[in-house]
Order: C-alpha cells, then structure tokens, then sequence
C-alpha cells in the first residue's frame, strides 16, 4: 500500500487519507506515522479517517468523519483549530448539517456509479452535486466513481475537487495516472 501512495505522491497527488477501518489500533498508528512521513517528504497533507486521537498524535493536517462517526462540534472541541474537519455527505441536507457543524470541507457522493459507495444507494448524479455545491459555502470534493473522463463535468458542477481511491490506486502505473489526473485538473 505504502509503495502504490509513494507513486501517487511522485505524480502529484496533494493529500492522502488514511482510511483503515478494521484494523488494530497500533498498526493504525504506525501506518498514519508512515504516511505521515511520506506526504510531508512530498508536500502534501494527510487526512486520518475518523480518529481524531490518531490525527494529533501523528500531527496530522486533518480527520475525515463518517456520518456515523464522531460528530463535528466533539472534533472540533477536541482538535480546536489544529486539524482541518471534513465530514462525508450523501445529500443536501447532509451537507448543510456539515456547514452549520463547523466542518472545514465535504464530500458529497456518491457522485456517479461505484462498488466502494453501493452501501450509501443510488449514485446522486451532477445535478445533485451542483445543488449541494450552491448550497454551502465551503469546499466540496466529489467522491464516487470519478474517472479521468468526468472530472471538467465534475468541476463544472461546482466541486471544488475530487477524491478517489480505484481511480489513481487500481491502474498500472500509479504515477502517470496520478499526474493525468493532475493535469486534467488544473
């Protein structure tokens, strides 16, 4: 894993989330120490998913949380202004209670079609996406089924940028994919 998230960072992906949910508490830990090696070497920012505990410890720039996870405001409490807050969405409604919260940015999706995001329902589509976007005032990254072909759509609809996981580690040459992605983006 760590090898793949190297390559991503050499074609220059920008951040990294840790995002292990079944794993044991000090391998956790080591890995968020590893990647936290790894994405200051490359300038990029690291996101721990939902341990708050984890994200301080390793200095992290930030904590993702699930929606049935710690609430904002208790990360906030916790972490003050030291860790950027992100908080998945899956609507509208979702991502104004994100907002009001306090979190630093969301992800809003699924967006289009994928295996990891079937348990969340239906694909929400880009229209939805662009009502999400207008609805709230801080950053949106789309999540869910983003190919390399979506992304102007994507950004059209008012994402302030994407996250993806097969899309970047599931190809052959993570790298190259990376700086397409990259490059498509900027």
């Amino acid at each position: 894993m760590l090898k793949g998230i190297e390559q991503a960072l050499k074609g220059g992906a920008k951040s990294v989330q840790l995002r292990e949910k079944d794993i044991e508490i000090r391998t956790l830990l080591d890995m968020a120490y590893r990647l936290r090696d790894l994405t200051l070497r490359h300038n990029a920012r690291l996101f721990i998913n939902d341990r708050v505990d984890i994200a301080m410890t390793v200095e992290a720039d930030g904590v993702h949380l699930g929606g049935t996870g710690i609430p904002v405001e208790a990360a906030r409490k916790v972490a003050g202004k030291q860790l950027l807050i992100g908080r998945s969405t899956h609507g509208i409604d979702e991502a104004l209670e994100a907002e009001k919260a306090g979190a630093d940015f969301i992800t809003f999706g699924p967006v289009f079609e994928t295996p990891s995001k079937r348990q969340y329902g239906e694909p929400l589509g880009l229209d939805m996406l662009k009502k999400a976007a207008g609805s709230v005032s801080l950053p949106v990254f789309a999540i869910g089924g983003i190919k390399q072909e979506s992304i102007r759509a994507v950004m059209a609809a008012g994402a302030y940028g994407i996250a993806l996981i097969s899309g970047i580690l599931a190809s052959h040459d993570i790298k190259s994919n990376t700086e397409n992605y990259v490059r498509t983006l900027s």
